[in-house]
């Protein structure tokens, strides 16, 4: 299984189209969004790009390859008017080797998760990063519109051999290979 990860899009579309391009070049099973898709948020200016009209068309457009989890900013008239399910709090994609749990990052992440040996896959902090702490691996994408990082916008790569955050231009920032 090949999984692309984007997490806090906030409506903003300037990206999309690279993941769109990506998508298809790593012949992607799934998208998954990892919360936070159409508000750009109280602290956050209004900047270029904001449409959120084309990230809903751009999320229907994924149809059955799509899951996206509930973020922080998502409300229930976001879930109303998307033509997609967003579910709750945790998501779980199980796969021949792991078990890989989604979420937003604004309730569980490597502060608050009771689980080992697992993968837990949030956004929320707009940083990405891979890190391994006792038997857990916490994996952030970053953010594809607002990163909070000088490596700038970034996503998640995984087909079951390695896990690999990009940034938009296609750089490898973090790569971590899953021990078999």
């Amino acid at each position: 299984m090949k999984i692309l990860f984007i997490s806090d899009i906030h409506g903003i579309k300037t990206n999309l189209p690279k993941i769109k391009e990506r998508f298809k070049e790593l012949e992607c099973d799934k998208l998954v969004v990892l919360g936070d898709l159409y508000y750009i948020g109280p602290r956050n200016t209004m900047i270029d790009g904001y449409d959120i009209n084309y990230v809903k068309e751009f999320l229907e457009s994924f149809n059955d390859k799509l899951i996206c989890i509930k973020g922080n900013c998502d409300s229930e008239v976001d879930k109303m008017v998307s033509n997609f399910p967003i579910v709750s709090e945790l998501g779980l994609i199980s796969t021949i080797n792991e078990d890989l749990y989604l979420t937003h990052g604004h309730i569980y992440n490597e502060s608050n998760w009771n689980k080992t040996n697992s993968y837990l896959i949030y956004g929320h902090l707009h940083i990405p990063f891979i890190k391994e702490i006792e038997t857990n691996t916490y994996i952030n994408p970053g953010s594809i519109s607002l990163p909070k990082s000088d490596v700038g916008p970034t996503y998640l790569y995984y087909n079951e051999e390695d896990f690999i955050i990009y940034d938009i231009n296609d750089n490898i920032i973090f790569k971590k290979t899953i021990k078999m």
